[in-house]
């Protein structure tokens, strides 16, 4: 399966789980218990990713830095999903962005409500 193959598979799963019951689904039961429990695992995932670049920069973990982005990015699609979002909105901002200067591209971005 390809990469975009892979996220547009996961969206789908990630909408559908929307309506199912908490009891048999770990991503149900994230959106059961409301958007701060969403946000608190995307802070957490965002810590241990912290904690294993550090850990791998200094003795070469590269596998628990692998692991702990995958979960980084598996609950920020729970919460795009959360928030009618999906993968594809990211992508296709990113795509956006291909080819600019970072800074330029900082400098030009407006807020986006």
């Amino acid at each position: 399966m390809g990469d975009a193959d892979i996220l547009t598979a996961l969206d789908g799963v990630l909408r559908e789980r929307r309506s199912a019951d908490p009891e048999g689904s770990y991503v149900a039961s994230l959106y059961a218990k409301g958007l701060n429990r969403i946000l608190e695992k995307v802070g957490e995932e965002a810590t241990e990713v912290i904690i294993a670049g550090k850990d791998n920069e200094a003795g070469g973990k590269a596998g628990e830095l692998v692991g702990e982005v995958a979960d980084l990015w598996f609950h920020t699609l729970v919460l795009l999903a959360a928030q009618d979002c999906s993968s594809r909105d990211v992508l296709d901002r990113l795509d956006e962005r291909f080819g600019l200067s970072g800074h330029a591209e900082k400098a030009a971005r407006q807020p986006h409500t």
